[in-house]
Parts: structure tokens; C-alpha cells; sequence
């Protein structure tokens, strides 16, 4: 029995409609049944509501369609037709400046997407994208709703469509809080960003139950898709967290440092951090010799404001850092080898890692800053197989067709191919500068000399020693600091303790900075 039908008959004045309007209201508000809840929250899973709460700034959320109900007939549908028909849907703020959500609730259906369910999302981005504001989906669906058939899968159908209109328009942000497997792992796939929290949310096409039927392979839930499988094997999460309220306040944190949509800059935050704050530390962070590592982290963190950064996929492909930061206030993406794994070499992941970031910040105009210590590509019978050439194009192609303020810095090594790669200033970096202690060649000096004087070596009477001489006669004729900076392809090197004031100095420069591309319908980048 509804709401509805409990309210007296002969209610018909205008109060008693508001007041049956109220009853309806509380029914919606609460949902389903006390034990749904509890339920729920015996999962350690939070409802849709309090998700939603967590998210947005206190008081702002305006629901869509709360009164929605299904028409699907069969099955015993027509007899359960609740209220919201499993999706919370409206708008809300963060930080005040407007955010589009919607939140699956387990509770009924269990989140599963039927014809209306799918009517609802639709009409939420279709909001989103007309407002140009982001869009958040707290994911916790069972994925479509058999009892609704083809409906059920067009409904999927006609997200997917939207995400990709939606992709480089407003940001979008996928929050995974249950289990999602097939149509529900896809749309999240064609977002900007994935959060997961571990235990309880999974993403997989087909479940351990059908992967054992056909492969014979066991394997559980959290062991097939899991947030820490997402997060450090497949790349396909971004952010893994212990629990939901962490993860909504990071979801909160990066919207912070996205604009509202394509056409708008980033927030610009005040900053006590001053301009000209020399960074000593630098000196010693990073050593001379190329062959000893250090954490790249801990440079950035001297560079930018406050030591503070949001890594994006920090737990994989670890040889290279994407990170959202700020300069000075404004916001500005860093790509950056890190040395402290595979001596910071580019390999299939962390070209694919990097390309996608270096994408994501040229459509919302995010300024990139590059920071360079790579030796080259990692070689490798696997790596070639694997398609190494294909996946450091699609790098290479991001920053190529990036129109956005681009300034590179080589702090170290940068050898070969994989230098030319990270924005150097031939595939149209704005500024290119460079620490004293840089090394820019097309390979290593001991590898050079061993190619170049292969000969005088092998003829010498002491092999060794010419391999020694030939080597420290490569590097003062072709390596050193300035041989980059006298050809043009350097525009300055610089005091490593300057770098945070060269930075900020040279993207206030930038920041009007206006590029136009060929006309064409779109390109084809490499897969």
C-alpha cells in the first residue's frame, strides 16, 4: 500500500493535498523499509542519501523526479513500484559552484537499471551538459534489470551516448560504491575520473561465478575487481580509499581543482605561499649522478604551493607521477618521471597513464608543467610485443594536439626518443628550461661511445681505458648543461632554488595564451 492510498478520501481541500503531498515526500525521503536500511548500513555501505549528503555543501541538494515510478508489468513488477525507482537524481554545490549527481540506491532493486531508472540519469546529464557544470555518479547498482529485458540495456545505451558527448565538455566523475559489473562498469570506463573504495565496491564485465563456469578459474570478487586490483594493476581506478567518507571529501577536494566546464579556467585559490620562495631543498633532493635515484614527490612538493598535490593513479604505472597542483594559486596538471621506479623509464602504462592526463588537462585548461629525468624507453621483448611503439605514440599525440600553456623542465637525464616525447620544445612545448645538472642526448654516454667508437675501442691496447676516454670526450662535446641552450632548444638554464618563481613567472606569461588547430572533425589517435 502507498502513501497515497492511506491518505482519507475526503482530503481534497488544498491542505489536505499538501498534506498528502508531505506523507509522499517522507515516504521518498526515507525509502523503502527501515530493515533496507540497516541493511545497507550492515555492509558498511552508507544509503544513497547520506551519500549524497557527504558530497554536496550542507542544505544545497535539489532532487529531479523524486515522485518517479516505473511501468513495467511481468516478473511482479507491477506490484513493486517504489518511489525514485532506485536512482536518486538533482543538483547540488561544492565549494558553491554547482555539481550535477546521481546515486544508484541499493536498497531498491537492488540499484538495478530499468527503463525510467535509465529516463532519470539521462535527463540529469542532459542538465549537466546544458549547464555546463560537472557531473558525479555514486555508483552502487546490480546492473540492468532483467525483469525489464532490452529496455533495461537501451537504457545503458543512451548514458554511454551521453558520457561520450558529455567527454571534454564538463568533468566527469564515476564513484564506486558496490558492486558494478557489465553495462555499470562501462560508463564509468568513459569517465574522467573512477574512485573505488576497497571491500566494498567492484568493477567486472562477467563475475567470478561466470568466470569460473567458462575458464575454471576461482577467484573472489575483491580478487577479480576490486579497488585494489583497479587501482594498481588495470588502471582502471584512479583514487582507492578505506571508507566513503574519505572518498566523497577527495571527490569534493578534486572538483576543487577542476573548472565547471570547458570553457571556463580553473578556481584560483589565494595563496600565502610567496612567488619568489627559493627552494634550497632542491640542491640536495635531487644528485648529480644519474645512476642515483630519488623521489620525484618530494621535488614537487618543494615547487608547489604549500607542498600540496593530488596524485592521479599514484598506484600505477609508478615510474611516471600525474598530479594536480597549484601555482601561485591557479591550478596546473605535472607529468613527472620519477626515478624512484624503473629509474623513471617510459614504458606501455606510463605512456598510456600520461597521455590520458595530458588529455584530460588540455580539455578543461589545466596548464602542464613536465618534469624531465628519463633515461628512455623501457627495451624489452615484452614491452615490444606489447605494443610499446603504438602506446608512446598516443603520449606523444596528446602533447602534440595540447593547445594549452605547456612549459617543460629537464632536471636530469633526458636520453633518446623518451625526450622528445615529454613535451620537449621541437613538439611544441611554450618554454623549455633546464637545471645545470641536465644530460639531453640521444643515449647514455657509455652507450654513445660504444656505438660511436666501437673501433678505436676494440683495437686499442687497453680497451678499457679508450672506452673511459671516449666516454668523457662524448660527454664535454655533446652533454653538457648549456649544449641544448646554445642550439635554441633550451631557453634557459636555471638555478634549481628559482624553479617554483621561473615556473609561476612564465605561466602568468602564458595565461592568455591562444592556439588554433586545423579544422577537422576530430583526429585519430593512436590506440
Amino acid at each position: 500500500m502507498t502513501v497515497v492510498d492511506e491518505v482519507p478520501a475526503d482530503a481534497n481541500d488544498a491542505r489536505g493535498r499538501v498534506a498528502e503531498l508531505h506523507a509522499i515526500r517522507e515516504q521518498v525521503r526515507r525509502g523503502p523499509s527501515e530493515r533496507a536500511t540497516e541493511a545497507q548500513h550492515a555492509k558498511g555501505k552508507l544509503t544513497a542519501r547520506e551519500r549524497i549528503e557527504l558530497l554536496l555543501d550542507a542544505g544545497s541538494f535539489h532532487e529531479v523526479e523524486p515522485l518517479r515510478r516505473h511501468r513495467a508489468s511481468g516478473f511482479g513488477l507491477e506490484a513493486r513500484r517504489p518511489y525514485t525507482d532506485g536512482v536518486i537524481t538533482g543538483w547540488g554545490t561544492v565549494h558553491g559552484r554547482t555539481v550535477f549527481v546521481y546515486a544508484h540506491d541499493f536498497r531498491i532493486f537492488g540499484g538495478a537499471l530499468g527503463e525510467a531508472h535509465a529516463q532519470k540519469i539521462h535527463k540529469i546529464m542532459d542538465k549537466a551538459i546544458a549547464a555546463g557544470a560537472p557531473l558525479v555518479s555514486l555508483n552502487d547498482g546490480a546492473g540492468a534489470r532483467i525483469q525489464e529485458g532490452v529496455s533495461a540495456l537501451a537504457g545503458y545505451g543512451g548514458i554511454f551516448q551521453r558520457n561520450t558527448r558529455a567527454s571534454g565538455v564538463i568533468p566527469q566523475i564515476s564513484v564506486m560504491l558496490g558492486p558494478c559489473a557489465g553495462g555499470a562498469a562501462y560508463s564509468p570506463a568513459l569517465t574522467d575520473f573512477v574512485f573505488m573504495v576497497r571491500e566494498t565496491s567492484q568493477m567486472f564485465i562477467t563475475g567470478p561465478d561466470v568466470v569460473q563456469a567458462v575458464t575454471g578459474e576461482k577467484v573472489s570478487q575483491n580478487g577479480l575487481g576490486g579497488a585494489d586490483v583497479h587501482a594498481e594493476t588495470s588502471g582502471v581506478c584512479h583514487f582507492a580509499y578505506d571508507d566513503e567518507q574519505s572518498c566523497l571529501e577527495e571527490v569534493r577536494y578534486l572538483l576543487s581543482l577542476l573548472p565547471r566546464n570547458n570553457r571556463e579556467n580553473p578556481p584560483v585559490l589565494p595563496t600565502t605561499d610567496p612567488v619568489d620562495r627559493r627552494g634550497e631543498a632542491l640542491l640536495d633532493l635531487v644528485p648529480a649522478d644519474g645512476n642515483r635515484a630519488y623521489d620525484m614527490r618530494k621535488v614537487i612538493e618543494e615547487i608547489v604551493d604549500d607542498g600540496e598535490f593530488l596524485e592521479v593513479h599514484e598506484r600505477w604505472a609508478t615510474n611516471i607521477i600525474c598530479a594536480l597542483s597549484r601555482l601561485d594559486g591557479q591550478v596546473v596538471g605535472i607529468v613527472a618521471n620519477q626515478p624512484q621506479t624503473l629509474a623513471g623509464v617510459l614504458d606501455i602504462e606510463a605512456s598510456e597513464k600520461a597521455a590520458r592526463f595530458v588529455q584530460m588537462c588540455d580539455a578543461f585548461n589545466i596548464p602542464i608543467v613536465t618534469l624531465l629525468d628519463v633515461p628512455g624507453f623501457l627495451p624489452g621483448v615484452d614491452q615490444e610485443h606489447g605494443g610499446i611503439i603504438r602506446h608512446g605514440a598516443k603520449l606523444l599525440y596528446a602533447y602534440c594536439n595540447a593547445t594549452v600553456p605547456r612549459i617543460s623542465l629537464i632536471l636530469r637525464k633526458a636520453y633518446g626518443g623518451a625526450y622528445i616525447v615529454m613535451d620537449s620544445q621541437s613538439i611544441g612545448a611554450d618554454l623549455t628550461y633546464a637545471w645545470p645538472t641536465n644530460e639531453i642526448a640521444v643515449m647514455g654516454a657509455e652507450g654513445a661511445a660504444n656505438v660511436i667508437f666501437r673501433r678505436q675501442i676494440a683495437e686499442a691496447d687497453d680497451p678499457d681505458a679508450m672506452r673511459a676516454a671516449m666516454v668523457k670526450e662524448y660527454k664535454s662535446e655533446l652533454m653538457h648543461p648549456y649544449y641544448a641552450a646554445e642550439r635554441g632548444l633550451v631557453d634557459d638554464v636555471i638555478d634549481p632554488v628559482e624553479t617554483r618563481e621561473v615556473l609561476i613567472r612564465s605561466l602568468a606569461m602564458l595565461r592568455t595564451k591562444h592556439a588554433d588547430l586545423p579544422s577537422r572533425k576530430h583526429g585519430n589517435p593512436p590506440q
